[in-house]
């Protein structure tokens, strides 16, 4: 493991593949457990640092940091010093006096976990900067396709919408490309970033196309909340062109799976019959998250497997 996990870019294969490894040695090891914990971070503080709004990432985060027995404080922007113009240099040296083990980042700018871990002595997590990356969420992602498809070597998997905005798209495609799938990005032009070319993945604007054969579709939260101007004409005629049905659903390979990194927007990105449907892993990927979570502040804060 690296001292940080600030991107899905900087794991090589057999790293991923470890990480990965890790979240199902301690899936295992804490099955069938009537209290879901291990003692592995006895002593150890983690702390949820949060500039931007996400329940669902801090909520994942806290809950593998407290089952690993690790003390755990969260912090929010809002209501802090930070409210009253205290830079991020000086709560990294507030962090830093406090002995925090590993800081949670997560930033609406890009490149802040990066300038955190110059800072602290203790380990920085990217929780999602800007529309840089989110390396948990690709590598819960990864560890929910290779579950239900048994490897991702070769397969084909499609990523559709809002990319532009989408840290999770990036992290996905470098991750998912390092673990030899072949990546299909489907989006509008105007919703793909410049430079997108360079990507190790196909860019495509037919949805029914690309989705013939493929082994999983993960459909993208159109951001509504970062968009500055008419990326599109109406939600209508969006989920026209790049919303998943269940006729599109059915393009798919007979074991094809759905993803999605939610929240979901439904009936805009992703209609509920699909989102709840029977080839939909959507559910299981919040459980998965806090699995693949706990691996990496295990990683990260122990540096070795003895106790799994």
């Amino acid at each position: 493991m690296p001292r940080h996990l600030l991107a899905a870019g900087d794991l090589d294969r057999p790293t991923a593949e470890h990480l990965l490894d890790t979240a199902a040695r301690i899936e295992q090891a804490i099955a069938g457990r009537e209290v879901r914990k291990l003692p592995t971070l006895r002593g150890r503080t983690v702390v949820n640092l949060f500039f931007e709004d996400s329940t669902r990432t801090r909520i994942s985060f806290e809950l593998a940091a407290k089952r690993l027995s690790a003390d755990v404080i969260n912090f929010s922007a809002k209501g802090s010093s930070v409210s009253k113009g205290e830079s991020l240099k000086d709560t990294a040296w507030t962090l830093q006096a406090m002995g925090a083990d590993a800081v949670v980042c997560r930033h609406s700018s890009s490149g802040a976990p990066q300038q955190l871990s110059a800072w602290v002595d203790g380990h920085v997590v990217n929780a999602g900067d800007g529309t840089h990356e989110h390396p948990t969420q690709a590598l819960l992602d990864a560890y929910t396709l290779r579950r239900h498809l048994g490897g991702l070597q070769d397969r084909r998997i499609v990523i559709v919408g809002d990319v532009l905005h989408s840290r999770v798209a990036r992290s996905n495609v470098l991750l998912l490309r390092t673990l030899g799938a072949d990546v299909t990005l489907v989006a509008p032009p105007t919703l793909l970033p410049v430079g997108v070319s360079d990507w190790p993945a196909t860019v495509s604007y037919d949805l029914d196309r690309a989705l013939v054969g493929a082994d999983a579709v993960m459909m993208l939260r159109v951001q509504q909340e970062r968009m500055q101007g008419a990326f599109f004409p109406t939600a209508r005629e969006y989920s026209r062109g790049y919303g998943l049905d269940g006729r599109r659903r059915d393009l798919l390979a007979p074991n094809g799976i759905v993803l999605h990194p939610g929240p979901m927007n439904r009936g805009m990105e992703i209609t509920p019959q699909v989102a709840d449907g029977a080839n939909s892993v959507i559910v299981e990927q919040v459980t998965n998250g806090v699995t693949v979570r706990m691996a990496v502040l295990y990683l990260l804060l122990s540096g070795s497997e003895g106790a799994l």
